[in-house]
């Protein structure tokens, strides 16, 4: 079972393991609302990843060389040339709900491994600790205004370009999943998902985001996964529709669900 404390200094025991999801009643909900704890998969002649229907993901040249220089170049640009919208956006925050501009958080990210994951702050001080958003009753009543206006344009996110540029995460990928989130873990682990850099956008931010079910979620970074593993022209090519397609989806405020996850199905049973 995982250890439930968000020390962030704190080293993922399931780093580089292949984990199966245990559901379990008697537990507390995690980051996914639901109940149970990660399992190592043993692997050995009889049982292993490949055995039970898990991918095996191999970086190539594009992934390991060419995806990494094009985050570098394109994070570097990112910092210069927003760096005014940063400081407006810095000064907005402050004086909305004084307090630290930027909120961290304990992420999953290459090989599952913690890191860092830097926004601007959205939430008032006064918000309840270590509590997903889409966990809280009622999610709006710790959002400040500015905060209501960064998430709607997903602004909160662009610190992550400081990620990106130190290799933290890649400009496409699948979006980190919080450290908690055993259940989307273990459905990513099926498709290679975590075996990939964690992205500031992607195949699934792109098809549904916040709205998307678990399974769904996981299946579209499995997607993104099998392409990135192409490489050359194919690889590339679908970074770029990844990466333009996130402009119309923000524009549109596209798959932003606060306080609750899956609506496409919600949707559907309404």
């Amino acid at each position: 079972m995982t250890d439930k404390s968000n020390r962030q200094s704190d080293k993922n025991p399931f780093e580089g393991k292949r984990v199966r999801f245990v559901a379990n009643e008697n537990e507390p909900a995690n980051a996914d609302g639901v109940r149970g704890h990660l399992e190592e998969i043993k692997t050995g002649a009889a049982e292993g990843p490949i055995a039970l229907g898990f991918s095996v993901h191999h970086r190539g040249f594009y992934e390991r060389v060419v995806k990494r220089l094009l985050d570098i170049m394109l994070s570097f640009a990112g910092l210069v040339v927003l760096s005014p919208v940063f400081l407006i956006l810095m000064i907005a925050i402050v004086i909305d709900d004084p307090g630290p501009v930027f909120f961290t958080q304990k992420r999953i990210g290459l090989d599952k491994r913690y890191f860092k994951l830097h926004k601007f702050r959205s939430m008032k001080m006064s918000t309840p600790h270590d509590r997903p958003t889409h966990m809280m009753e009622n999610p709006e009543q710790y959002i400040t205004k500015v905060g209501k206006f960064i998430r709607a344009h997903s602004l909160d996110e662009l610190p992550q370009i400081w990620d990106i540029f130190v290799g933290n995460m890649s400009v496409i990928g699948p979006r980190p999943a919080l450290w908690n989130q055993d259940l989307l873990t273990a459905e990513r682990d099926r498709y290679g998902a975590n075996d990939v850099k964690p992205g500031l956008t992607g195949w699934a931010q792109i098809n549904g985001r916040d709205e998307l079910e678990i399974p769904v979620k996981a299946k579209l970074d499995g997607d993104y996964v099998r392409c990135l593993e192409k490489g050359g022209f194919k690889a590339f090519a679908f970074d770029v529709r990844c990466f333009f397609g996130t402009f119309s989806s923000v524009a549109k405020s596209e798959g932003v669900v606060e306080g609750g996850t899956g609506s496409m199905k919600d949707k559907g049973d309404q």
